[in-house]
């Protein structure tokens, strides 16, 4: 697989302390710059905002998956298999509310992927997964 690009995501906030506990302590995201109305974080390599905007966070939409009812608008980082499970069990003892429960998606068929929804303190939703072959990343 060919070296990524960093990608850059902004998205809304209603509490940038909130956001700072959530992405910066839990997920042990190194923060970046900052200023009174955004925060820059270090998602694994990629930059990504949290942008103080409390009237742009809203309800969250789902689509079928697998059975799942899974957020429509998400993000996250597709991770090697011991630090997606390292990070299914911090989250688990943390006493995080999951969307969907971390488990093993597609189980057999191609594109099979562990895989696990939580929500920020915001309300945006977040997946986190991995491949046990990650030749099946975009596998049809």
């Amino acid at each position: 697989m060919a070296v990524l690009s960093p990608f850059h995501l902004a998205f809304p906030v209603h509490d940038l302390a909130a956001a700072r506990r959530f992405y910066g302590e839990l997920l042990g995201c190194p923060e970046g710059r900052s200023s009174e109305a955004w925060v820059d974080f270090d998602l694994h390599g990629h930059q990504i905002v949290a942008h103080l905007s409390p009237h742009e966070c809203s309800a969250v939409a789902t689509s079928a998956v697998d059975g799942d009812a899974v957020p429509v608008r998400h993000f996250g980082v597709v991770l090697p298999m011991a630090d997606w499970q390292a990070l299914a069990d911090r989250l688990t003892a943390a006493g995080t509310c999951f969307v969907i429960e971390p488990h093993v998606r597609f189980k057999g068929e191609v594109g099979e992927q562990a895989t696990m929804f939580f929500l920020d303190p915001s309300g945006n939703a977040l997946e986190f997964k991995a491949f046990a072959d990650i030749g099946q990343l975009f596998a049809k």
